[in-house]
């Protein structure tokens, strides 16, 4: 029967190999996160631009006079109505920004506290170490100033004023700006909060069976 090495066997060399899989499956991570970003941001940009779209056709027909455009009584009510649902739509897109975040947030965090198991050997015996994260608490999930929290917070931002502005057309008010602003704002705000809540450690999630009662150092 083959031995397995024990730990203070093991040569340097077998730790740099460890480095070169991490190095790699940290950029992987990076690079998953940034093309699905990428992706659900064309998604949503391509929804918002449905009510231009639709006005332009409808203008080009001569269903809707240009003119009717410019003075917010005269919009058709069905104008309105494209705008919140296309709003709603758009919130399909946001979510899933932010089940991403979450989904690379994990993964990155899984794999600086892999780093862990050989970092610090590589330091006694090589003097050296990899340059790059060895704190399970980081990326941050709930990180509204990174550019994924900043990419999601302007979708919530145009979503917002997409569904206030709909549902002020619908609703025949004539909107003053104070008013247009602060629903927008109220909206936005909501949006905040389901991000808030799905990324921060408020979300609490069941832990796996550990038998070997290894202590649990992700946040």
């Amino acid at each position: 029967m083959r031995k397995t090495p024990q730990r203070d066997d093991w040569a340097p060399g077998q730790f740099l190999q460890l480095a070169a899989v991490d190095f790699t499956g940290i950029y992987a991570v990076h690079l998953a996160a940034k093309e699905e970003r990428l992706k659900m941001t064309r998604l949503a940009l391509s929804l918002l631009s449905g009510p231009f779209l639709a006005a332009i056709a409808l203008a080009s027909a001569k269903v809707v006079d240009p003119q009717s455009l410019t003075q917010w009584h005269r919009v058709p009510w069905y104008l309105f109505a494209l705008v919140v649902a296309f709003g709603l739509l758009s919130v399909l897109p946001f979510l899933r920004l932010i089940e991403a975040v979450n989904a690379h947030a994990r993964t990155a965090r899984a794999i600086n506290n892999f780093r862990l198991l050989y970092t610090t050997r590589l330091v006694k015996d090589l003097d050296w170490s990899p340059n790059l994260p060895i704190d399970p608490r980081f990326p941050e999930t709930y990180a509204p100033l990174a550019w994924p929290g900043i990419n999601v917070m302007m979708l919530a931002l145009v979503n917002s004023t997409y569904l206030t502005v709909g549902m002020t057309g619908l609703t025949g008010q004539e909107p003053g700006l104070p008013s247009l602003m602060t629903g927008i704002l109220l909206v936005t705000l909501v949006h905040y909060a389901v991000y808030y809540v799905r990324c921060n450690v408020s979300r609490r999630r069941r832990l796996p069976h550990n038998p070997y009662e290894f202590p649990n150092l992700e946040t």
